[in-house]
């Protein structure tokens, strides 16, 4: 946990950096400032109404009084377990097994799961795959990457104006105009880079916390492989910006290098789940 946490800390640290360093070079405080501004008013609009994007996106429905009982029951026990108030539950029409959490906290978070998930695992790995879900929300993952989200916004946008940087400052002060064209393209990378390392962070601690919550990860380990195993043969109609939010990428089909990947290896997740020790950290 302590590591998970110290690496979370440590990319929130470097995409912050990244964007001090662009926004001195664009406009010192002022340049900053601004793209600042500008990356929190579009992800925080983004963060507060996350739910609903999400949940609509998904095309899910919410779960009717009366429909599913169990299911509604397994993650009361859950929500009860974690401290947490109940979330509203959603059913997405996928024929994919898979579930996201959203919401900005968890008193207006919401659990999606697809009708594909309820046919393809049995209920002690749905019991881990919602206890993860919860994970997400028991740790704020959503904040944490909405706030990874703004400054990497507002790294784009400074990094689009930054060859332009000359034309506003003295001429002691303008920056190398070939230096200024080669961060405006490598910053925006790097910083996307860091924020799909910060993703897979704390999808490893949602794994982590979810399995310490029914106090076993061999539920969780076996629904990860039922799950991206299906994921790479039955397609999901889904945004790209929102296949983070899943928790197993529903766009597996793809070949996605590691480092920009917004999910680890199912291999390496399901062998730390199945490490006695990492649960019961």
């Amino acid at each position: 946990m302590l590591r998970n946490s110290m690496k979370t800390a440590v990319l929130l640290a470097a995409i912050g950096g990244l964007f001090v360093l662009l926004g001195r070079m664009f406009g010192g405080v002022g340049g900053m400032m601004i793209g600042l501004v500008i990356g929190l008013a579009i992800t925080g609009g983004s963060y507060w109404f996350s739910d609903k994007l999400a949940i609509r996106a998904a095309g899910a429905r919410p779960l009717e009084d009366g429909e599913l009982p169990w299911l509604r029951q397994m993650v009361s026990e859950l929500a009860t377990a974690a401290s947490m108030p109940m979330p509203r539950l959603y059913i997405a029409p996928s024929p994919q097994p898979n579930a996201f959490a959203t919401g900005r906290n968890p008193r207006h978070a919401a659990v999606a799961v697809t009708a594909g998930i309820l046919e393809v695992l049995d209920q002690d790995e749905l019991r881990g795959v919602l206890a993860h879900e919860l994970g997400h929300v028991r740790n704020r993952d959503i904040l944490l990457t909405s706030i990874a989200a703004s400054f990497g916004t507002a790294i784009s946008m400074l990094a689009n104006f930054l060859p332009f940087a000359g034309f506003a400052s003295d001429e002691e002060d303008r920056p190398n105009p070939i230096l200024a064209i080669v961060l405006s393209i490598v910053a925006p990378m790097a910083a996307m880079i860091m924020q799909m390392a910060l993703s897979r962070s704390r999808e490893f601690e949602a794994d982590r916390t979810g399995a310490a919550l029914i106090h076993d990860g061999e539920p969780l380990a076996r629904a990860l492989l039922k799950i991206e195993a299906y994921a790479k043969q039955v397609p999901m109609d889904v945004d790209p910006s929102q296949a983070s939010a899943y928790i197993i990428n529903p766009l597996s089909g793809f070949n996605v290098q590691k480092l920009f990947s917004t999910h680890p290896p199912t291999a390496e997740r399901v062998a730390r789940l199945r490490d006695r020790r990492a649960v019961d950290a």
